[in-house]
């Protein structure tokens, strides 16, 4: 059974960072994919940044020379750097899982229809 167990949110204010960590479980598949999405207060979930199973990344506009992506395949555990915050960054994040999964390239915009699993989400909020 995948599991995936999200930290590293937090407040803080516009224009600091927050590192958010995913330690993924229970893959059975060498090649899986995973995502960041997040959700504001009466707002749909919406994708952030999502990594293939080649290792390839994409970003939604919005976080685009902000936000970086990485994973350390030894420790199964996804990062999400969050540089230049700003208040409507804030929302819960939400980590994703799907595997097996393909190889898509740097133009991958997955939805949430695509992902089979979740972690429990991480508040993180930015002030201004």
């Amino acid at each position: 059974q995948v599991q995936l167990v999200e930290s590293g949110g937090g407040s803080v204010q516009a224009g600091r960072s927050l590192r958010l960590s995913c330690a993924a479980s229970g893959f059975t598949y060498e090649r899986y994919c995973m995502g960041w999405f997040r959700q504001a207060p009466g707002k749909e979930r919406e994708g952030v940044a999502f990594i293939d199973s080649h290792g390839s990344t994409t970003y939604t506009d919005s976080v685009k020379g902000r936000f970086t992506l990485s994973k350390d395949n030894a420790k199964n555990t996804l990062y999400l750097q969050m540089n230049s915050l700003k208040p409507e960054d804030t929302a819960v994040y939400y980590c994703a899982a799907e595997v097996p999964c393909g190889i898509y390239g740097g133009n991958w915009y997955p939805t949430k229809a695509d992902f089979s699993y979740w972690g429990q989400g991480t508040q993180v909020t930015v002030s201004s």
